[in-house]
């Protein structure tokens, strides 16, 4: 579960990314987040995983406000929480399955449980026959599959995801949301950040919008997902 009750986040120089940002995903619920470049997309999705902190009101995680955790708390709560982060942030000098080995290690896990799940993560994504190439040896679509099955190897029951598909082709695009949704299907909370108008037109899935660093009502989404907003 995921709550955020009047959020503001204000950053050094006075820039507000957030204004009073409430609204509830509940646990086993897959929501897009979406809105303007700027309005406050990838700041929301760091105050879940406290990368950052609010400067008011809270940020509920499975019951944790997470905006007051101390630092020796964060851990447990990431061990819960799988990211995809827009730039990757692959290590290019490591083969695809230490990538995805590497959370596992930070939490101690021992090396035949580890290998089990790495290997189990990469054939969830299509990857495992390629375990032992870099990952600049694969393709951007392979590269953001890779990125998945780091975030899942740890079995979250939180997955987060920043513009997973936006430099993806259509067909890469449509395959990485496939993979989503078998993982909503199994009980897995997804927050999706995206700027892809197709992925938004599934009437299934709630849109979250954001304008201006506010949650925009329901009935305006059709105006703030316009794409010709920057």
């Amino acid at each position: 579960m995921i709550s955020f009750n009047q959020v503001f986040k204000r950053y050094p120089g006075g820039y507000e990314a957030l204004k009073n940002v409430s609204f509830e995903v509940v646990q086993g619920e897959m929501a897009f987040l979406t809105g303007h470049s700027g309005a406050g997309k990838s700041t929301l999705l760091k105050l879940i995983a406290a990368i950052e902190r609010p400067n008011s009101g809270s940020v509920l995680v499975n019951n944790q406000n997470v905006g007051v955790l101390k630092e020796a708390a964060l851990p447990y709560l990431r061990r819960h929480l799988g990211i995809i982060f827009q730039d990757h942030k692959l290590l290019f000098d490591r083969s695809v399955f230490d990538n995805v080995l590497l959370p596992l290690q930070i939490c101690g896990f021992d090396s035949r449980e580890s290998s089990k799940r790495v290997r189990a993560a990469l054939d969830k994504v299509g990857l495992l026959k390629h375990e032992k190439t870099n990952p600049i040896a694969l393709s951007g679509g392979e590269q953001q599959r890779l990125c998945i099955a780091r975030a899942i190897v740890n079995r979250p029951t939180i997955l987060l995801a920043d513009e997973p598909t936006g430099n993806l082709d259509a067909e890469y695009a449509q395959a990485i949301m496939q993979i989503f949704k078998s993982f909503h299907q199994v009980g897995v909370t997804l927050l999706i950040s995206t700027h892809d108008t197709t992925v938004l037109q599934d009437k299934d899935i709630r849109v979250i919008t954001l304008k201006q660093g506010e949650v925009q009502d329901p009935s305006n989404v059709a105006e703030t997902c316009n794409p010709d907003l920057s």
